[in-house]
């Protein structure tokens, strides 16, 4: 019920007027685009854009650059949308007399196109930004990051953008602003059908046209690519259909309009101007274009590919003068050919030099993603005769589930992208006497499903949890899906366990563990508590470490002996504290090095017997930001218990991450690589 406050008088204040913030984006373009492309306006004049057949040309020749560096990347998405950035930025940037920031917002609610969004830039020299520039794309030494970081290019990126459906609310917020300023500017928001699965994107989906209806926000334009595609596949196949929700639009009260050939550039630019003059004409009601796209655009695997393409499907320079080529039928500008041929004599140099290197005297040891041993859990538990079923939102493929959902045909569901529903799905699953698993990467998991982990504890239908990606190993994807507060969103949840898991052994086992303990749990008629499993995304060795024990619950591992330092890492950070541990060990230091895979409830028996033989000498170790992480937790339990320590902390430090080709650049970069672990104890040493 309402809390009672009893009369309130209104009082006297200053007129409402937002704070003075200087916008740091780049002004508009000064000349037009490189490669141009003549379409016409509504009044019949003719209208220069940037030629999207060259976009998509530049995004794969800047795409096999970054997976050259060992770096994934789109495809699919910018493909699809060329046409569609073409024409918006056209108009944007015909602004006269102002900006073009001054007159409309834009916001990227499809984060995976935003290589799209710099390859046409490039062409317009936005922000001094040069084709050069795009060859360094996802490198560690560039500000064109997997998806639209604002905190490292505010230059280009007002909202950022790359976890789908949570840049429409935003949106929402800036046409409310500006109504609120009294300013005279337009809100474009472009969004993915598979964004619009999202919850909080049918918030403002409802939201937005509701508020517009009250003459609460200023104009706004929503374009929707619709091509029933996400990362797994085809919406309507894998998930369910998102036609009726695209129907209820217009109840909803927006004014939508069809555009079936989304990748005829001509029918999208008049339909985009004509959006602008209606949704300028009549705020009230917020212009939603249904545009009717095709992933994977202008190749024709990609466009068959039941993905379309989504991720760049090129491993290196060796096909990429046919693929573009293919993609400009022929008619590859003399500058763009040379690029792709300089890719191809690239792989062509390397193979030769991998033909005449000699061959590795040792075997290397066997390296696998740590969540390989995910699926053979769950695997293994059904075999046991357990109730497993998984639940996925889009992402079995990369978090490692898939390998389950073949071995088991029939347990899995995929409830489309839409993480709180998968967690909350889980729940009602454990309620009604199965074993749920919930699969998506670290950073959408403990935040788009925190409150459900909550409401799964707190209702008493414990669920396991298989969250992929964790901290810095989704390197290439930027700082919007780098989860460094994972362990701090889960570990003072009642009832629920967080488990970093080190190698894919074990992950099998420790997930098998869960899976049996909270069958026995359950069946006796106790709560069970939430397993909430991390992982990373790079490869890994199958087992760390001799581990004669195997992996028992509960426990840490003592992986290496040593009476100088001790070391306690968890999760993909402890190679690299294995690593450090044999730095130290060439100047004579020896090192104790410890698996800690049970973050929130801490082995002290092990660990404590480590620091006694190491004079309480700990540095913690994680792919983690320190405050609320594992070592803050570790070093409180050691106090409660009476252990003294003294410590040193590895991990972030109060920042975002960035992107890079690989995770151990990152870890260099924020000084938590080998070399800094090492410095950390030799500190602790002296």
């Amino acid at each position: 019920m309402a809390t009672e406050v009893g009369p309130v008088k209104a009082v006297e204040v200053p007129p409402l007027r937002p704070l003075n913030i200087p916008n740091r984006l780049a002004p508009t373009p000064t000349h037009g685009p490189k490669y141009p492309v003549k379409v016409k306006n509504a009044a019949g004049q003719e209208v220069t854009l940037a030629d999207p057949v060259m976009t998509r040309a530049l995004v794969a020749l800047m795409d096999t650059h970054a997976v050259i560096g060992g770096a994934a990347c789109h495809w699919g998405g910018p493909a699809a949308l060329a046409e569609i950035m073409s024409a918006i930025h056209g108009i944007m940037f015909a602004v006269k007399g102002r900006p073009w920031h001054e007159a409309y917002n834009f916001v990227n609610d499809a984060g995976h196109t935003e290589n799209g969004v710099y390859a046409l830039r490039a062409q317009y020299g936005f922000d001094g930004m040069t084709l050069e520039d795009l060859k360094k794309f996802r490198s560690i030494q560039s500000k064109l990051t997997g998806h639209g970081e604002s905190h490292l290019n505010p230059e280009g990126v007002f909202i950022s953008n790359g976890p789908l459906g949570s840049g429409i609310p935003v949106a929402q917020g800036l046409a409310l602003g500006d109504k609120l300023a009294k300013r005279d500017r337009l809100t474009f928001c472009v969004i993915s059908d598979g964004a619009c699965m999202e919850g909080e994107a049918k918030e403002a989906l409802a939201a937005i046209p509701g508020l517009s209806g009250r003459g609460e926000l200023n104009p706004f334009v929503l374009v929707v690519s619709d091509n029933d595609t996400k990362l797994s596949g085809r919406i309507s196949k894998d998930s369910f259909t998102m036609e009726p929700s695209f129907a209820a639009m217009a109840p909803l009260g927006w004014n939508v309009r069809h555009v079936q050939e989304g990748q005829d550039l001509q029918k999208v630019y008049l339909a985009i101007e004509q959006a602008v003059a209606e949704a300028k004409g009549d705020p009230r009601r917020p212009v939603c274009l249904w545009v009717k796209t095709i992933k994977g655009f202008g190749v024709k695997e990609t466009e068959a590919s039941s993905s379309g393409g989504h991720g760049f499907p090129l491993k290196d320079g060796e096909k990429i003068v046919e693929f573009v080529n293919e993609i400009t039928g022929g008619k590859t500008p003399a500058d763009l050919a040379a690029w792709a041929q300089s890719l191809r004599r690239a792989w062509e140099d390397k193979q030769a030099a991998q033909k005449n290197a000699p061959a590795s005297a040792a075997p290397a040891a066997k390296k696998e993603k740590v969540q390989a041993g995910f699926a053979r859990a769950m695997t293994r538990a059904a075999q046991e005769g357990l109730p497993v079923v998984s639940i996925s939102a889009d992402l079995p493929g990369s978090t490692g589930v898939a390998a389950f959902q073949k071995a088991v045909p029939g347990r899995s569901f995929d409830i489309g992208v839409a993480e709180a529903n998968m967690v909350s799905t889980c729940t009602g699953l454990a309620k009604t006497g199965f074993l749920p698993v919930a699969d998506t990467f670290s950073q959408f998991g403990i935040t788009k499903g925190n409150l459900p982990i909550i409401m799964a504890a707190l209702s008493q239908g414990p669920i396991v949890a298989a969250f992929t990606h964790a901290g810095f190993q989704d390197a290439a994807d930027g700082a919007s899906h780098e989860a460094t507060t994972y362990f701090a969103a889960v570990s003072s949840i009642p009832h629920t366990l967080a488990i970093a898991v080190s190698c894919s052994e074990q992950a099998d086992a420790l997930m098998l563990e869960a899976f049996r303990r909270q069958a026995k749990e359950r069946q006796a008629g106790k709560e069970g508590e939430n397993a909430i499993f991390f992982a990373g995304r790079e490869d890994f060795p199958a087992r760390l470490g001799e581990r004669p024990a195997g992996y028992p619950w509960g426990k840490a591992e003592l992986l290496r002996k040593g009476r100088d330092v001790t070391i306690v890492a968890c999760g993909p950070m402890v190679p690299l504290a294995l690593e450090a541990a044999e730095v130290l060990a060439k100047e004579g230091r020896q090192a104790s090095v410890i698996d800690n895979p049970f973050v929130n409830r801490p082995d002290l028996g092990t660990i404590g017997a480590a620091l006694g033989e190491t004079g309480g000498r700990l540095v913690t170790v994680e792919d983690h930001q320190i405050v609320g992480g594992m070592g803050a937790m570790l070093v409180h339990a050691l106090n409660l218990a009476g252990i003294s320590v003294k410590s040193a902390a590895i991990g972030m430090k109060g920042e975002f991450g960035r992107s890079a080709y690989s995770a151990r650049e990152l870890y260099e970069h924020f000084g938590m690589g080998p070399k800094d672990i090492a410095e950390a104890a030799r500190k602790l040493c002296r």
